[in-house]
């Protein structure tokens, strides 16, 4: 009896979040989290509700500048140590927004594991943004190279983790950001004090933060003042930002 052979996993983009705008002018794409180690099929649910709801958000923020948000669904559940495929798989992801749209800005928002694969993807040309939230980062080890930042070079970045997080530890992102904004002033970090991974407790806080750097940096926005500070402090004043009590209630 002939064998069957094993499928090839394909990274693809999920449908356009929202309506798809006509004319498309900025592209937002949605990194999930995952395993460390894992070559199973992901499944829905490493695209949370959380990264849709900020996907919803951001593409009624930005319908009238033509924005639009995709998650990235990726081939294998896992990081996978060397392989690192959700960064490949980001990369393919952003390649593929230049097909289909041609030379537009693209931000990387990643959640998690989603946060690393987004700062790591982040040298990419189409690439002018990030956005890591409670990236998950390796512990240091003094042997192994520190995870890479120059790629960062030119880019605006933000990253936003939770004090009380205890499944990504937020002084890791602290140092990265720290030696990240030697190299690229452009780059803040912002504290959700007591909060924990998922970023519940204020949720309406991180969203509106969110939705104020990627309008910003896709199209030009005023950015908010707490976000304007944070880029313009010199390191690491601009590193440990308290998110503004209230910030999600401004209107």
């Amino acid at each position: 009896m002939a064998q069957q052979a094993t499928p090839v996993r394909r990274v693809r983009l999920g449908k356009a979040i929202g309506s798809e705008p006509t004319a498309v002018s900025g592209v937002v794409l949605l990194l999930p989290g995952g395993d460390e180690v894992s070559h199973r099929k992901p499944t829905a649910l490493l695209a949370p509700s959380y990264l849709r709801t900020l996907g919803r958000r951001l593409t009624r923020a930005g319908r009238g500048e033509g924005l639009a948000a995709h998650v990235v669904h990726y081939r294998f559940r896992g990081w996978n140590g060397s392989d690192a495929n959700q960064v490949s798989d980001a990369l393919w992801a952003a390649d593929e927004v230049v097909r289909r749209y041609g030379d537009v800005p693209v931000c990387l928002a990643g959640v998690d594991m989603g946060g690393r694969a987004a700062l790591r993807a982040g040298g990419h040309e189409a690439v002018n943004s990030v956005l890591a939230i409670a990236p998950w980062l390796p512990e240091e080890d003094v042997a192994a190279s520190p995870e890479p930042v120059k790629q960062l070079g030119g880019r605006r970045v933000m990253i936003v983790h939770g004090t009380n997080d205890e499944r990504t530890d937020p002084e890791l992102s602290f140092r990265l950001a720290a030696r990240a904004k030697k190299a690229n002033r452009d780059v803040c970090r912002f504290e959700v004090h007591s909060d924990r991974h998922g970023l519940q407790q204020h949720r309406e806080e991180v969203l509106a933060l969110a939705e104020d750097f990627v309008m910003g940096v896709l199209f030009g926005r005023v950015l908010s003042r707490p976000v304007r500070d944070a880029f313009a402090a010199p390191p690491p004043l601009g590193l440990r930002m308290p998110l503004a009590s209230g910030f999600g209630r401004r209107r």
